[in-house]
């Protein structure tokens, strides 16, 4: 089984799903099956929740401030389960910052907005803004959905 929680340098991520709209020339799955401490962020499927509790309610949070929902894939694939481990490390460790880096493409993932599901418990957001035009975003990314540089564009605006 995948690792659900590694720790990379002196922080800390949860690894909710390896699903991702994007094929960035820079992804740091395309060079290893793990970072950090984890020996595999692979996910056979994504755990569930009842495997990320146990995961979390097994872990030594006491050196860390922040967790970051970052790992394999795009955390907002999994967004109930991003939600409810949001709320759930909220409960149990109430002074822990939450920090989501994203592709920045949930709303179009779900067809719905998110931004104000995520608001709620996540306390920042790190959104993945590597190119200023749409041509350059293609070439770095390579969605595969051809709004996606505007879907991203229109999730930043709205989560600030």
């Amino acid at each position: 089984m995948a690792d659900i929680l590694y720790v990379y340098g002196n922080k800390l991520y949860a690894n909710l799903t390896n699903r991702c709209c994007l094929s960035c020339d820079f992804c740091i799955r395309k060079n290893d099956t793990g970072v950090g401490n984890a020996a595999s962020l692979w996910h056979e499927q994504d755990p569930s929740i009842e495997m990320i509790k146990e995961a979390v309610d097994a872990f030594d949070f006491s050196p860390f401030e922040e967790l970051t929902f970052c790992g394999y894939g795009e955390p907002t694939y999994a967004l109930d389960a991003l939600i409810w481990t949001a709320k759930y490390l909220k409960d149990v460790h109430p002074g822990l910052t939450l920090r989501l880096n994203t592709n920045g493409l949930s709303d179009l993932i779900h067809g719905q907005p998110t931004v104000r599901r995520l608001a709620e418990f996540i306390d920042i957001a790190s959104i993945s803004l590597n190119a200023p035009t749409r041509n350059q975003y293609d070439a770095l990314y390579h969605p595969q959905n051809p709004d996606s540089f505007e879907a991203m564009l229109a999730f930043a605006r709205e989560s600030k």
